[in-house]
């Protein structure tokens, strides 16, 4: 052994230490308390602790009009002052009539005065100059608070939206104003508001059903372990009752749509259509109709059809992949310390994940607060730029642009660090990439080395070496660091290229060129077959670097050229092996889904009484199920590459040896049998 892709290795060091200081620098110059807190027009937080807006935690907008929509309210600036307040107005007030009253109903003028610049109490000060230098809000509305916001109250009343139960105001310039104004607003703040509503319920559910979610993400972990360790002795029997046990998980399925369709038949309402109810946040109002059992039944038998269809023509080739497994569960028997190593993947990634976030949210909320004009005027020059409201004041903007305001508009800077802002988070997107793959493939080079040592063995188990993981994790770090980078980096870059087309897309969906479109959903199309590619050429180039220990690129041209070269033997025994293993996490999951759903709708009898009462039981069910696939994805990842390296390894041995006293085959006798070779010489007991 000797050490691969040193350059790369060195490159890929020097950029780690230079995303470390990427997130000190960011650390240095962000303030997460920008995410946290909303900001008013001076640059302040609302809610912050030892400040004069502590008690106040809500933000107002003056004239909320001149925000188009709940986008512009929460991630952009609405060109409008914003004030802290400690809570949202309930009523209807403009400021011509609180002002008329404020001598003989003093009670309205101090309700309204909260609502204005802090300190200004002068209601003998003119409409006209109040409403220019904007002191105090022309109107205040009905509002709630929502993400720290005061939004208007709207709810709809027979069909027709209102505010407060009202659909006309006035908005303090002498026009009487119809709700329908804010419309576009309005059907944003509903949405979000359903969303809320909706996620309060979810959050209350986790919390109360959170112990049970966990103990059936135990059970998955304890019947994917148990069918690792059966598979050794009875990979054909087992994996045939998974075959038809999932046959019968979805047969039931089906039975149970059926039931459901014809048990609602006569029942008022079962014969609307998903169309005619539209969207509903309760989604237990779509199992009341029938279609929706018809759909899930027709779902259903395509699936059933589909996979039973596959088992006939595949049979012969599942009967030589089951052989295949055999030998794999025989392997992890000898090396049972690889299912385990799937957490310290886990930890690697969730560590990237964790770093990467908090330096994105920390490069977000660097800078310094940018003030800039705002008036009233639309002609005016000074208009939009930046500003300084200290000196504001002193200068003539506000007397070519009466009324005109110096206020907040969001945070950066004009130093080199704040110019490349953009550039950092790209960056440090690029180099999560980089080390979420790097994180991959060191876990299966380290898997690969262990399962090829058990394969290379000449006698099984006496020539094993002692602790193969940890001597595999061992040789990848000290040898194959470089090796592994590289092929990470070139994953990455494809990914990145991917996100950027992605965000494009985003971006020019409203274009109206044909060709831009069609042009980047081919790009989108060839760049991910390129990343599968890729992903299926590194996979086995690791394996190869586990074996032979050669650079990257040397590597994966040996395993693209031995699959190349036994390109028959690879779609017989590699898919068909992953179609089966896919079939057990299927079945895994759909095992524990199967009594989650039981548990939850409470029809189990023995604990229908500890079963928790829930807004919506299909929050925990998708999480259990889910996470059970995730669970059983993790064990079956390491069955799935050991069944990938002893089938490279097996490939290369069939070409390196030939069964003669000076060339043994170092395959197992289960293996010979499969293909017909003969020893010619007996392997030593």
């Amino acid at each position: 052994r000797h050490c691969t892709d040193v350059v790369c290795c060195v490159i890929f060091i020097v950029v780690i230490l230079g995303y470390i200081a990427l997130g000190v620098v960011a650390w240095v110059h962000g303030d997460p308390r920008k995410v946290i807190y909303p900001t008013d027009s001076y640059g302040q937080f609302c809610g912050q602790k030892d400040t004069p807006n502590e008690n106040k935690t809500i933000l107002f907008y003056f004239n909320i009009l001149k925000c188009a929509s709940p986008v512009v309210l929460i991630n952009l600036q609405c060109p409008t002052t914003q004030l802290c307040v400690s809570k949202c107005p309930d009523r209807f007030a403009t400021y011509i009539d609180v002002q008329a009253s404020y001598r003989y109903k003093p009670e309205q003028w101090n309700y309204f005065r909260q609502f204005c610049k802090p300190g200004f109490n002068n209601p003998r000060k003119s409409v006209a100059q109040v409403l220019r230098d904007e002191d105090c809000p022309s109107m205040i509305i009905p509002s709630r608070p929502f993400l720290k916001r005061c939004f208007p109250d709207f709810s709809t009343k027979n069909g027709v939206l209102t505010v407060a139960n009202q659909t006309t105001f006035r908005d303090g310039r002498g026009k009487m104003r119809n709700v329908t104004d804010l419309r576009e607003a309005a059907n944003g703040i509903n949405n979000v508001l359903d969303a809320r509503s909706v996620g309060m319920k979810i959050f209350e559910d986790y919390a109360i059903s959170w112990y049970w979610i966990l103990i059936g993400l135990f059970i998955a972990m304890v019947v994917s372990l148990l069918f690792l360790v059966l598979l050794r002795f009875t990979a054909g029997v087992l994996f045939w009752i998974f075959i038809f046990g999932v046959i019968g998980i979805i047969g039931y399925g089906i039975w149970h749509c059926y039931w459901e369709y014809h048990h609602l038949k006569g029942t008022p309402g079962s014969d609307l259509t998903v169309y005619d109810i539209g969207f509903q946040t309760d989604f237990r109002v779509y199992l009341q109709l029938r279609q929706t059992w018809l759909a899930f039944m027709i779902i259903l038998c395509v699936v059933e059809v589909i996979i039973i269809l596959m088992l006939i023509f595949l049979r012969n080739r599942i009967r030589i992949a089951i052989a295949l497994l055999k030998e794999g569960s025989r392997a992890i028997g000898y090396i049972m310390s690889t299912l385990f190593y799937p957490i310290v993947t886990f930890v690697l990634i969730a560590i990237c994940i964790s770093y990467w976030a908090v330096t994105a949210v920390f490069l977000a909320t660097s800078g310094e607060p940018v003030y800039k004009v705002m008036a009233n005027q639309t002609l005016c020059k000074y208009a939009n730029l930046t500003c300084d409201p200290e000196t504001f004041n002193r200068t003539n903007v506000t007397k070519l642009c009466p009324g005109a305001q110096c206020t907040f508009a969001f945070y950066g800077g004009e130093s080199l660090y704040h110019k490349y802002i953009f550039i950092f988070q790209l960056a440090n997107a690029f180099v999560f990439l980089w080390l979420v793959n790097f994180a991959i493939a060191l876990g299966q080079c380290t898997l690969a080395g262990a399962f090829a040592s058990y394969y290379w063995a000449y006698r099984k188990p006496a020539d094993i070496p002692l602790w193969p993981l940890f001597s595999s994790f061992g040789r990848a770090i000290r040898y194959h660091t470089g090796s592994l980078a590289f092929g990470a980096l070139i994953l990455a870059i494809v990914q990145l290229i991917r996100v950027i087309l992605e965000y494009l897309d985003h971006k020019l969906k409203g274009t109206q060129n044909s060709f831009t479109r069609f042009l980047l959903c081919c790009l989108k199309c060839c760049f991910w077959c390129l990343e599968r590619f890729l992903k299926f050429i590194n996979r086995n180039a690791y394996i190869m670097i586990a074996i032979y220990g050669k650079n990257f690129c040397t590597s994966a041209k040996d395993a693209f050229f031995l699959l190349m070269r036994n390109v028959v033997r690879v779609a017989v025994l590699d898919k068909v092996t992953d179609f089966l293993l896919f079939l057990g996490k299927i079945l895994v999951a759909g095992g524990v889904g199967v009594l989650a759903f039981f548990f939850f709708t409470q029809r189990i009898p023995v604990f229908a009484q500890e079963a928790p009462t829930l807004n919506y039981y299909w929050v925990p069910l998708l999480t259990v199920i889910i996470g059970s696939y995730l669970v059983a994805h993790g064990f079956f990842s390491v069955y799935a590459m050991c069944v990938d390296t002893l089938f490279l390894c097996f490939c290369e041995d069939l070409e390196r040896n030939d069964g003669s006293t000076a060339k043994p085959y170092f395959m197992s006798a289960s293996l010979h049998r499969i293909l017909g070779k003969k020893e010619l010489s007996p392997k030593k007991a």
